[in-house]
C-alpha cells in the first residue's frame, strides 16, 4: 500500500506555536495503572502500513502530534495528551481552563506542561463547551472539588451530562468501547487513533455542576478580565453546546461544531440524533457573527486555522457539508427510498470530497445518513415485513437451518469472503456465530472477515468496531475501564439520584409491591415524594405535607451515604425503615462487559 499524498498543510498547522513536550508521554493513573500513553502512538512516524488506509494513516499522525502550543498571545492548547484538546487562556490573575480533557490525571499533567512553561498560575475559571464526557471528566485535575472559581457552561448541561454518562451511560461506555478500540493494542494491526483525537485516556473521571448558565447567543462575560462573545449551538455536537468569540484575541473557538473530519449526527457509541440542518445553519451564523473579527479558529480537537480567508473556507466547507447531508437524505426519503438505500450511494459534491476536512474518519457518510433519516422516521421503514422481526439469536437459528447447518454457514462465509462480500460475509458469520456460539470455526471465520473490514476502513472507528469484535470472538470479552463514579453522584441534583434508582428498578419483580417515602433535605430545603406504584417508582418534589410509610430527614450527602452502604446512621428517619431495604432489593444492577457479538 502506498504512502498517502504528499500535504503539509495541515502538518504545518498541527506544529506551528509548538512550545514543548511532556516527556516522557507516559501518564500513570491514580490506581496504579496507566492513564494515557502518548508515546504507544509513535509507530505512527513510520510512513505507512499495508493494515491501514493512507488517508487514514494520515489523519493519525496528525491526531497523534502532541504538546504543548501557543494558538495566539494569550491563548495556548495541549493537545494529543487525551482524545481531546484543552485550552488555556491566559487572565488577569491566572489561566482560565477549556474543557479538561476526560482524566484527571491527564488534565492535571496538561496543566502541568503549561505551567512549567508559561508559569505557575492559577487556575481562575473552567469553561465546558459541551456535556460530553472528554470535556469536563478532568476537571478535578484542574481544580479542587470545593472550589470557588467559577465554572461555566450551556445551559441545560447537566442534565446532557447526566443522561449520556448515567443513564445511559453504562451501555454507552460498553458501545464505546468498539469504536475506540480501548482494548486493542497500539499499532498498525490494532488503533491507530480515532480519527477524532488518538484514544480516550483511562483515569479518574469525574464532575463539577457549571455555576454560571450560558443562555443566548450575544451574551458577554468578562472572566478574570477576559471577555467572551458566546453562541448557543444546541442539538450540533451535543444538545447543548455553545462556541465562542475572544474579541480582543481575535481568537474564535468552535467547541466541537467545526473539526478537522467529518462528524457523527449519531455516534456509534449511541447518543441523541444530532440535527445536521441546525448544525449548518449555526456554522453559518459563526461565520456571520464572528468570521471578520477572527484571526484563528481553534477547537476542542485537532489543530486550529489561521487567517481569516482560510477561516471562512474551513467553516464554509463544514456548513455546506452537513447541510449537503441533511437535505439530500431528506429529499430522497422523500423519494422513498429507505435509509440503508440513500447512504449506499451518497457522492459529495466534489470539491467538498476532496477536502481533508470532510473525510469520513470518526463520522461517516453511510452512517450519518441513515441517523438523519432516523431523526425524521425513526427505526421503521415502512415495510410491514420488517415491522415484527425476530431478534437476532431467533434469526439466526433460522437462517442457519435454511442454509443447512452452522458447518454449511460457515462455508458460505468463506466463499463470500473469497469472493470479496465481506459485508455479507459478516451478516452470514454473525448468524452462524449466534445460531452457535461455541462453534470455533464459526468465530474464527467471523473474526477473520471483520480483520479485513478494519483494515480497509478509512473510518477510525469503523476499524476498532470491527478489530475488537475480532479480538472478542478469539478471546472473550475484555472489561470496560471507564464509567460514571462517585464523583459524578456528588454533582447531580436529588431529582436525579432517584433517577438512578428508577431506572434500576426490576419491573416484573416490583408489580406487587407498593410503599411510598417522603424525603426532607435539610440542606437544600428540598421536600421530595417517591412511590413505588405498579412496578415504577415515582418521584417529584412537593410543597404538601403527604402521609408516607417511611419519613425521612437527611441532606444530599446523606442520601448518597444511604444509597451506597444503606445505613441510617447520619439520617433521621420515621416510620417503616424496611421500606428503603424492600425498595433496594427490587433493583438491578447494571453489565458494564454485556455480550456484543455473541449472545
Amino acid at each position: 500500500m502506498t504512502a498517502a499524498p504528499v500535504d503539509r498543510t495541515d502538518f504545518d498547522n498541527a506544529e506551528r506555536g509548538f512550545i514543548a513536550r511532556l516527556t516522557p508521554g507516559l501518564i500513570p493513573s491514580k490506581t496504579g495503572g496507566v492513564a494515557y500513553d502518548a508515546d504507544s502512538f509513535d509507530f505512527l512516524k513510520a510512513e505507512g502500513a499495508d493494515t491501514v488506509l493512507p488517508s487514514l494513516w494520515r489523519q493519525s499522525q496528525l491526531t497523534a502530534i502532541h504538546g504543548l502550543y501557543e494558538v495566539c498571545a494569550g491563548v495556548y492548547q495541549v493537545r494529543g495528551l487525551d482524545i481531546s484538546n484543552m485550552t488555556l487562556i491566559e487572565s488577569d490573575n491566572g489561566v482560565i481552563v477549556i474543557d479538561p480533557l476526560v482524566s484527571s490525571e491527564t488534565a492535571a499533567a496538561a496543566l502541568g506542561l503549561y505551567r512549567a512553561n508559561r508559569g505557575d498560575r492559577a487556575v481562575t475559571a473552567v469553561i465546558y463547551t459541551h456535556p460530553h464526557a472528554d470535556h469536563f471528566g478532568g476537571v478535578l485535575g484542574v481544580v479542587d472539588p470545593d472550589t470557588t472559581v467559577p465554572i461555566i457552561a450551556p445551559e441545560h448541561f447537566m442534565e446532557h451530562a447526566i443522561s449520556e454518562n448515567v443513564y445511559a451511560g453504562t451501555a454507552m461506555f460498553r458501545r464505546g468501547m468498539y469504536y475506540s478500540g480501548a482494548n486493542l493494542s497500539r499499532g498498525p494491526e490494532g488503533v491507530v487513533g480515532m480519527g477524532l483525537g488518538p484514544i480516550a485516556s483511562g483515569g479518574e473521571f469525574g464532575l463539577l455542576p457549571p455555576t454560571l448558565d450560558i443562555t443566548e447567543t450575544g451574551q458577554e462575560e468578562v472572566i478574570d478580565g477576559v471577555r467572551f462573545i458566546f453562541q448557543m449551538t444546541p442539538g450540533t455536537e451535543a444538545p447543548a453546546e455553545m462556541n465562542f468569540l475572544l474579541p480582543d484575541l481575535n481568537a474564535l473557538c468552535m467547541a466541537e461544531n467545526a473539526c478537522h473530519t467529518l462528524h457523527n449526527i449519531l455516534t456509534l457509541r449511541g447518543a441523541q440524533v444530532r440535527d445536521s440542518r441546525m448544525w449548518s445553519r449555526y456554522i453559518a451564523e459563526a461565520i456571520e457573527l464572528f468570521s471578520e473579527r477572527a484571526d484563528v479558529v481553534f477547537a476542542s480537537h485537532h489543530w486550529p486555522t489561521w487567517g481569516k480567508d482560510k477561516i471562512v473556507e474551513f467553516l464554509t466547507q463544514q456548513r455546506d457539508t452537513y447541510a449537503y447531508l441533511h437535505d439530500q437524505t431528506v429529499r430522497r426519503m422523500n423519494q422513498g427510498e429507505i435509509g440503508s438505500e440513500i447512504a449506499e450511494n451518497f457522492p459529495l459534491a466534489p470539491d467538498l470530497a476532496a477536502q481533508w476536512n470532510n473525510r469520513g474518519y470518526y463520522g461517516s457518510i453511510s452512517h450519518d445518513v441513515k441517523a438523519i433519516y432516523q431523526r425524521y422516521v425513526g427505526w421503521y421503514d415502512a415495510n410491514p415485513a420488517h415491522l415484527w422481526q425476530h431478534p437476532p439469536q431467533a434469526q439466526a437459528t433460522r437462517y442457519v437451518e435454511l442454509l443447512g447447518g452452522v458447518d454449511a454457514t460457515v462455508a458460505k462465509v468463506r466463499e463470500f469472503a473469497d469472493k470479496g462480500d465481506l459485508r455479507f460475509a459478516a451478516e452470514l458469520g454473525s448468524h452462524a456465530v449466534f445460531a452457535d456460539p461455541s462453534n470455533a470455526a464459526a468465530k474464527e471465520a467471523l473474526a477473520s472477515v471483520f480483520d479485513r473490514l478494519g483494515y480497509g476502513s478509512e473510518n477510525a472507528t469503523w476499524r476498532n468496531c470491527f478489530l475488537t469484535g475480532a479480538a472478542e470472538l478469539r478471546d472473550g470479552v475484555s472489561p470496560t475501564v471507564l464509567g460514571a463514579t462517585s464523583e459524578m453522584a456528588k454533582a447531580m441534583s436529588i431529582t436525579q439520584l432517584f433517577d438512578t434508582l428508577s431506572l434500576n428498578i426490576v419491573g416484573e419483580r416490583a408489580w406487587s409491591e407498593k410503599f411510598s417515602i417522603s424525603w426532607h433535605f435539610t440542606d437544600s430545603g428540598e421536600n421530595y415524594r417517591m412511590e413505588l406504584s405498579h412496578g415504577a417508582l415515582i418521584h417529584y418534589p412537593t410543597t404538601r405535607d403527604h402521609p408516607s410509610d417511611l419519613d425521612v430527614t437527611l441532606t444530599k450527602l446523606g442520601l448518597l451515604q444511604l444509597i451506597g452502604t444503606g445505613s441510617f446512621d447520619n439520617v433521621q428517619a420515621g416510620g417503616d425503615t424496611t421500606v428503603w431495604k424492600r425498595l433496594t432489593g427490587l433493583l438491578d444492577k447494571s453489565d458494564p462487559d454485556f455480550r456484543i457479538f455473541t449472545p
